[in-house]
């Protein structure tokens, strides 16, 4: 059993805890994961874990908003570094594809910690708070271009941003499920942007 360094400090003691239970919830799922199996996973022992977390819901509610945290921070990343309203509109939708690899296990978090939120009100409005900054990217993006004469868009940039948060969960889930490739994807979510903003550069 692999055991945890002995921290620092509470910080780092406690993200050394988000990590393992992260490990364990995309290994066994949010519904399955016992007290037992993040201790497990961390090396230490359960009592050691609700030293730093009342309960596995108070631990899952750190896990969701650091996942959301990293997730949108590489999201903003990826649109600071491209040009113009059509390249960042790009980048915006290609990072949120769950590609092979990385991009696919932190969604695969954010997915298996959905439930939690029907009944945890921490990991709930940290969701709306994740799905409003994500839907902010979108909007942004297409406002400039609105504003800037390369969009002809079909509604409010608002409304349309949301739009695109919402395609981006269906087709995680159907990636997830296997019913659709991260390529696949890409090309649905830019047909949208296509149609949205009437620019022939999403092909």
């Amino acid at each position: 059993m692999w055991t945890m360094p002995r921290p620092r400090n509470q910080a780092e003691r406690r993200a050394q805890l988000i990590d393992a239970a992260a490990r364990a919830v995309v290994s066994i799922g949010a519904t399955a994961v016992k007290l037992r199996d993040v201790a497990e996973e961390a090396g230490v022992t359960p009592a050691s874990v609700l030293y730093y977390y009342s309960d596995l819901q108070e631990l899952f509610s750190a896990v969701f908003e650091h996942g959301a945290a990293t997730y949108f921070v590489l999201r903003k990343e990826a649109i600071a570094a491209a040009e113009g309203p059509v390249e960042q509109l790009q980048a915006c939708i290609r990072s949120g594809v769950p590609w092979p690899g990385k991009g696919e296990e932190s969604t695969r978090l954010l997915f298996e910690l959905f439930p939690v939120a029907l009944r945890n009100e921490a990991v709930a409005q940290a969701h709306r708070l994740f799905f409003d900054r994500q839907t902010e990217l979108y909007r942004r993006i297409l406002a400039h271009g609105q504003d800037g004469g390369e969009f002809t868009l079909t509604g409010d940039p608002r409304a349309l941003g949301r739009s695109f948060v919402a395609l981006e969960d269906g087709y995680a889930m159907d990636l997830l499920v296997g019913a659709a490739t991260a390529a696949e994807i890409e090309s649905r979510l830019f047909a949208h942007a296509r149609t949205v903003t009437g620019n022939p550069a999403f092909g």
